[in-house]
Parts: C-alpha cells; sequence; structure tokens
C-alpha cells in the first residue's frame, strides 16, 4: 500500500516509521525546508508520564508509558535517568500536591537529592524521583529518525506545500500539526516559549523540575554544559519573539534552582506552537481516504508512539487489534 504523509515533525516521522515498519510503501511531505520549523524543534523532549499526570488526564501516563522504550528502539541516545522534582521549603506544600497527583516516585530527603545531583546539595530539603522516566534532544532525535526512515526506503520532500487530495497514494496521513486547522476546525494553538543556556559550572544529568505556586520550571540537559529550560504554557496561536515576562520568569526561576544560571550564556529563544483539542488529548480521526493525526498539545514526544499505532492499525487493520488510543 503506498501510503502519503503531510508533515515531517515527530507526529509524521514516528507514524511513517510504524508504518513502514508494517511493510507500507511510505512518502513523506514537508512544506518547511528542514526540521526546524516543527514545533517539536523547541521541546523538551522529556519522557516523563509520570510526572505529567500532575496536570494532564489519566490517559496520558497510561498511553504513554510505551514511549521510553518506543524510543530506545529507535533512537539510541535516548537517556533514562529519571526525573528529579524539588521546590523551596516555603513550597513544600506544591511538591505534596504534586506528589497526590503522581504516582511511581520516590519521596527523597536533601542527602538524596545531593546523591542524584551534586550541584543541588544543600540547596533543597526534600524533593520526589521519577527513576523510570527518560529523556532525549529532539534536534537530535528527528534527523535521527528521518535517516532510519530512508534506510528504509521511505522519501522526504521537503519544501513541498501540498494538501491530501494532491497526493498520489492509496492512504494520506495528516500530521501537519496548527496547519491542519483548515479542516479540524476545533483545533487551537498553545504557546511554548524556551530558552536554550550554556553553563560550564553547571553539571546535571536528568531532567529537574522547580515547582511554585505560579510557575513551574523544567531544565532539560544536552550535553557539554548546554541546557533546555522551559515551563511556559500560553493559549495563544501567536508564533512571535518570546515576550520580556516569559523570559523573566523562566530565567528567574532558573537562578532560585541554581545561582551559577546568572552566570550562563544565553544560546536561543525560541517559540512553539503547539496543536491542541478543547480536552488536550489526541485524536486520530478518518475522512475519506485521509487519516488525521494530531492534537498532541505538550506531549509530541511521549504520546506520538500510540496515536501513531493507532494510525497505522486503522490504515492497515490485518494486524491484530490494540487497546484504542482514542480520547472519552
Amino acid at each position: 500500500m503506498r501510503i502519503g504523509i503531510l508533515g515531517a515533525g515527530v507526529a509524521g516521522l514516528v507514524t511513517a516509521m510504524e508504518l513502514a515498519e508494517r511493510g507500507a510503501r511510505v512518502e513523506i511531505i514537508e512544506r518547511a525546508p528542514d526540521h526546524a520549523q516543527a514545533c517539536a524543534w523547541v521541546a523538551g523532549g522529556m519522557l516523563a508520564p509520570w510526572c505529567e499526570q500532575a496536570t494532564a488526564e489519566p490517559q496520558v501516563a497510561v498511553l504513554g508509558a510505551p514511549a521510553i522504550a518506543w524510543w530506545q528502539r529507535h533512537f539510541a541516545s535516548t537517556v533514562q535517568h529519571g526525573t528529579l522534582v524539588v521546590a523551596a521549603s516555603r513550597d513544600a506544600g506544591e511538591l505534596a500536591l504534586f506528589g497526590r497527583r503522581t504516582e511511581r516516585f520516590e519521596p527523597i530527603d536533601a542527602e538524596r537529592i545531593g546523591a542524584l545531583e551534586p550541584e543541588l546539595a544543600g540547596r533543597f530539603r526534600q524533593g520526589l524521583f521519577f527513576p523510570d522516566e527518560a529523556h532525549l534532544d529532539p534536534r537530535r532525535a528527528l534527523p535521527a529518525l528521518a535517516a532510519q526512515l530512508a534506510a528504509m526506503g521511505v522519501t522526504i520532500r521537503y519544501g513541498v506545500d501540498a494538501d491530501a487530495e494532491c497526493i498520489d497514494a492509496d492512504q494520506v496521513v495528516d500530521c501537519r500539526g496548527l496547519a491542519a486547522r483548515d479542516t479540524l476546525e476545533d483545533l487551537r494553538g498553545v504557546r511554548g516559549e524556551m530558552i536554550v543556556v550554556r553553563s560550564p559550572d553547571i553539571h546535571l544529568s536528568r531532567p529537574v523540575r522547580l515547582l511554585h505556586p505560579r510557575f513551574g520550571l523544567y531544565v532539560v540537559p544536552r550535553g557539554d554544559g548546554v541546557f533546555m529550560l522551559g515551563g511556559t504554557l500560553l493559549e495563544s496561536s501567536r508564533r512571535g519573539p518570546v515576550t520580556v515576562r516569559s523570559a523573566m520568569d523562566v530565567l528567574n526561576a532558573a537562578y532560585a534552582l541554581h545561582p551559577a544560571f546568572a552566570e550562563a550564556e544565553i544560546l536561543e529563544l525560541g517559540v512553539g506552537v503547539r496543536p491542541a483539542f478543547p480536552d488536550n488529548l489526541p485524536r486520530v480521526l478518518r475522512r475519506g481516504r485521509t487519516v488525521y493525526l494530531n492534537g498532541l498539545y505538550r506531549h509530541g514526544f511521549l504520546l506520538a508512539p500510540a496515536f501513531a499505532r493507532q494510525a497505522a492499525q486503522m490504515i492497515l487493520p490485518i494486524l491484530p487489534e490494540t487497546a484504542p488510543c482514542t480520547s472519552p
């Protein structure tokens, strides 16, 4: 079966992998010249299904947990060192609330925090450690996945602005993200802003989340003293530059986590507008010969494998049925 996929972001690439591994002939059409235009390019790359339970629907953890093994199979540089969650003493209530909403963690004290992350020794009295979670670098994972697909005979055509009607294929999978609002009317944009910094004086081996009543920060190590800082969540489809308020929130929180971030070099300020449905859960829909996979919201790398599998099952139903991934 010949299948055309619209979009070479994380949803498109993962769906292409699921279909190609089932023997389909796949071609990907991407209107941008490279992966850097995808919102996944500025994502944190955290595979944190249990941390996400604190603010997401239960399905996110259930469907997201298998993504860790999926990425380990397809991207060897996936790191599984867990996630550390901390809070200042005055915000101990935020930590307790986070723990009540999540699972599969260890409550830890200051000594254990220092053992996990020596840079944070003596800075926090208590925290939560999620040992089974993982993370990856999206800017390495997306090209690596594309290279694997090319080796499997999948063609990726960049710089081609096409729609489902003009693709010569038996089936089409639309993974265009927010660009699919021309067809999926209830799709909305959720803006996320991030900052990439370099600090040779700070060494972290896993994502660290700092809880605060007003603003929650996450810090994701990229290696060689480079860190991605994020945590913003704005109901907006605007793609403009990072705002002053977001930059101040992120940088102030990073300084609160470790004062050495004050001397870090700012390498990049980036914005991604993530596609979301009203319930913030992804959907796989069929309309004619086109299957739509969209609405990954802030869980692109975490939920793409589960929903790509559902899309593949919808197109190639001869395989054994799997648990449904649709939202209620």
